[in-house]
């Protein structure tokens, strides 16, 4: 099979991706499902592996490379172990990024990415830039009759992250009251739409490029800024004092010490990009009562409420599609942020 594979980590990200012919994936457990890749999105954790942020975690040994990145998946059941019984070949589905053992407590809990023995594909072991992938058929979940995997691939990872961070901030978001989401890309543009469908909050949206503005206004954000030097000022002014809960989908790039200043007292900042670090002062947190905490991808549960969420036209992904062989486009233009929504790499 054709398959996109990752070399070398450069911490500046000038290496490309080889387009080679592999052997394709076989069956080796009950459980295993080989899916035939419609659709792959790309994720910025892609371009944080090829600088390496990801090394110590998935490649400590440094015996991974050559490896196929890619954890956004959707496609067609290919072929199915002994032991499937609820997907058969042909079947169109989408892919819970993780592959959870499901006996754990936390798989008992429904907690599927805290698994105390998962595995990742496209972040430490082969995922989906490729003409097939294996996963297991506990991650998939079937496509309704009348979605196509490239409109879906994405949410698979950046979907359910958003979604995740936005349900955690419905919980705390009265009719009226004010929510920040910074960053309206792939993963804030699917969490604006969700918090339209599940919250009355007033959203401000805050991006410096001009295209995701336009996309934040079409989504129907209450506010839109562009995130000059005077934002924290804008929002507070806009919030009567701050925003009750902050998202934050960048996490680096300065940002990571710009959104917990937006934040009214007693108010949540959630964070879900990374890659910067947040130098808070300690008394800030105490006289403010404010609070900071990270946001994972979301459990398999939350994936099939987003899907449901899709299937009623309520969440939609936007994204630019490109072939497989013009993967390394894909990643200049998304590192150099070209296109707004999501990138889906289609084999």
């Amino acid at each position: 099979m054709k398959a996109a594979r990752l070399y070398e980590y450069d911490p500046k990200m000038n290496v490309q991706l080889r387009i080679e012919e592999v052997k394709a994936p076989t069956i080796t457990a009950p459980d295993e499902v080989i899916v035939r890749v419609g659709a792959a999105g790309l994720c910025r954790t892609d371009l944080h592996i090829i600088e390496g942020v990801w090394k110590p975690t998935m490649d400590p040994e440094g015996t991974l490379l050559p490896y196929i990145m890619g954890h956004e998946n959707a496609g067609w059941v290919e072929e199915v172990g002994s032991g499937v019984r609820s997907v058969k070949r042909g079947d169109a589905v989408i892919c819970h990024p993780f592959r959870s053992c499901g006996i754990c407590l936390n798989c008992r809990h429904g907690e599927d990415m805290y698994c105390d023995n998962g595995q990742f594909p496209g972040l430490g072991m082969n995922g989906g830039f490729a003409e097939y992938f294996i996963t297991s058929e506990r991650s998939l979940i079937k496509l309704n009759a009348n979605i196509t995997p490239i409109e879906v691939a994405p949410l698979a990872d950046a979907g359910i992250t958003a979604y995740r961070a936005a349900k955690r901030a419905a919980k705390l978001l009265r009719p009226g009251s004010y929510c920040v989401l910074l960053g309206i890309g792939g993963l804030g543009h699917i969490a604006l739409q969700s918090l339209h469908a599940i919250s009355g909050c007033r959203i401000i949206a805050v991006d410096r490029e001009p295209a995701a503005r336009v996309l934040a206004k079409d989504l129907g954000a209450d506010f839109i800024l562009d995130g000059g030097p005077n934002v924290v000022e804008e929002v507070s002014q806009i919030t009567g004092g701050g925003a009750h809960v902050v998202i934050d989908f960048v996490g680096e790039l300065g940002v990571e010490n710009i959104c917990w200043k937006m934040v009214r007292k007693g108010g949540q900042l959630f964070v879900v990009g990374y890659g910067g670090n947040i130098n808070v002062p300690t008394a800030h947190l105490v006289i403010e009562e404010i609070n900071i905490g990270g946001s994972l991808v979301g459990n398999f549960t939350e994936l099939v409420e987003l899907m449901e969420l899709n299937a009623d036209g309520k969440v939609k992904m936007h994204y630019t599609e490109y072939n497989l062989a013009s993967i390394n486009t894909a990643l200049d233009d998304f590192k150099n942020r070209r296109f707004t929504g999501r990138g889906v790499i289609v084999p």
